[in-house]
């Protein structure tokens, strides 16, 4: 029995899968949940521990026959986070997170210092907005002096676990594009931009090398002991988690448009050519399949569903008979769901803003539909700079938290216009890592077969879980979506930045 196994380092928790790709199906799916440390000034960290004891415990819930037929793992990660290492490979500090917007007076530094966003994404791909690791290194040299000063290593979270995994200091192209300081266009660091970051350091040198995919590492003898694997088990490069995504939702080819409904809401598709808005509309991605991943990212997707819930003292659980026990458009209220500001629309500063009240229509059941079309709306918001510059898409395939909600299935099918489909694998970031693993091995043994064949093989869709629109629900969303834009211009002076450079 040859198993893989693909481990998801997110916000929220630690996940396992273990695949059989002989029964194409999952052997095992584990858990551990992680902590958040979080600030008034909009920080947001972890403590590299918490993943690795993480790593521990779900291993530790599987069987020992499991454990023992596996024979790679993939690692995917929580992007942009900042992990420093000193030479001796410790971590010297918390891990500022990709929600961490505590930094964005340094983005607009950096930004500064090579002569605004447009000469940003003219070096690189990318505007540097808040939560990129880039402005993490300022912060850190202002904040955290010795840190900062015994800085030998530059890691992501992925990078760190597969650090631990294997004793190697590497990272890959999608994850390193999610830096600000890797060119995707040309797949190498900016010299540019590192100096933007810092002027008077070579930081280079503190960047682990690039590697392929396809490159395997052995695991530590020590690491494999303790969670109880067999010596010799490979770990493929892995990436970025919503890289591992596309490949978990087979969106290895064009015309697939991925969304991710989780702590943040993601829109990325598949290209074989950068492609990069010179506005910055959306994330210019390298993807961890061999090509480029156009993505959208919004930070507050199921975190306004859970903090309206909790605000009004309901159970997420019961979030599809709210929302059957309401009419589209929530009575006239709309949410701005920018409760950890937001990259999407462009607002870093921003706050959550619930407008419309009357005395009739502020009940919970309507807050909370005004929570989750929030969060549809601004991931459509992102979905609208796709469409202006000419991609198109057949239909949704839906992962994430979120996609386990028929209600939401059904928001998205209307809000979008398109059919959706949800892959038969729910943690599509810790599957597509399995799957990445599993082209590994077999690239190592000599297997021509490609990535994006292997993945269209074994990612399998749930019938029973499609969703497909409905002209005169989306004619209406339409509507509601309309005031959602109307709301958005009416606060966007309330926390854009003093003459802040405008890329939407």
């Amino acid at each position: 029995m040859t198993l893989v196994a693909g481990i998801d380092a997110g916000t929220q928790s630690i996940k396992l899968v273990v695949y059989d790709p002989a029964l194409r199906r999952l052997v095992a799916t584990t858990s551990a949940p992680l902590e958040l440390i979080s600030g008034e000034d909009g920080s947001r960290e972890q403590l590299a521990s918490w993943w690795t004891d993480g790593v521990r415990a779900c291993f530790a819930q599987l069987d020992a026959t499991t454990r023992a037929g596996i024979a790679a793992i993939a690692v995917s990660g929580q992007q942009h986070g900042f992990v420093p290492l000193n030479a001796a490979g410790e971590v010297l500090a918390p891990v500022k997170l990709w929600c961490d917007t505590s930094s964005q007076r340094e983005c607009d530094e950096i930004m500064a210092a090579v002569g605004g966003a447009r000469r940003c994404i003219e070096l690189a791909g990318n505007p540097i907005l808040a939560g990129y690791t880039a402005s993490k290194l300022p912060w850190t040299r202002k904040h955290r002096t010795q840190a900062y000063g015994d800085l030998a290593t530059i890691l992501l979270p992925h990078d760190y676990l597969n650090f631990w995994l294997t004793g190697e200091r590497f990272t890959e192209y999608g994850d390193a594009s999610g830096t600000g300081w890797l060119d995707v266009r040309t797949r190498r660091w900016s010299p540019e931009l590192l100096a933007a970051i810092d002027p008077e350091r070579d930081l280079a040198a503190c960047l682990p090398a690039l590697v392929e995919l396809g490159t395997t590492f052995a695991v530590l003898p020590g690491v494999a002991d303790a969670l109880g694997i067999p010596q010799g088990v490979r770990v493929a490069v892995g990436g970025g988690d919503n890289m591992m995504a596309a490949i978990g939702t087979g969106s290895v080819v064009t015309g697939r448009l991925s969304m991710s409904l989780g702590t943040s809401g993601t829109l990325f598709a598949y290209a074989d050519q950068p492609v990069v808005d010179p506005d910055g509309a959306w994330a210019a991605f390298c993807s961890s399949s061999g090509g480029w991943l156009p993505l959208i990212c919004t930070m507050n997707c199921t975190v306004a569903t859970e903090t309206v819930a909790r605000l009004f003292g309901l159970q997420t659980r019961d979030g599809d008979a709210l929302i059957e026990s309401t009419q589209l458009g929530a009575g006239g209220l709309t949410l701005l769901p920018f409760f950890n500001g937001e990259r999407t629309p462009d607002l870093p500063n921003g706050r959550g803003a619930l407008m419309g009240m009357d005395l009739l229509n502020l009940t919970p059941a309507n807050a909370y539909r005004a929570a989750m079309e929030g969060a549809t709306y601004s991931l459509k918001y992102g979905f609208d700079a796709f469409v202006r510059a000419g991609m198109a898409f057949d239909r949704i395939v839906l992962t994430g938290g979120g996609s386990k909600s028929a209600a939401w299935r059904q928001m998205a099918a209307d809000v979008f216009g398109l059919p959706v489909d949800v892959p038969e694998q729910a943690e599509g970031a810790a599957f597509g890592a399995a799957l990445q693993a599993l082209w590994s091995l077999r690239h190592e043994g000599g297997d021509a077969v490609s990535l994006a064949a292997l993945a269209m093989e074994h990612v399998a869709l749930e019938p029973a879980l499609a969703a497909h629109p409905d002209p005169v629900r989306t004619a209406a969303y339409g509507e509601h979506y309309a005031r959602f834009l109307q709301h958005l211009q009416a606060v966007r002076p309330l926390y854009e930045a003093p003459g802040m450079e405008s890329r939407e």
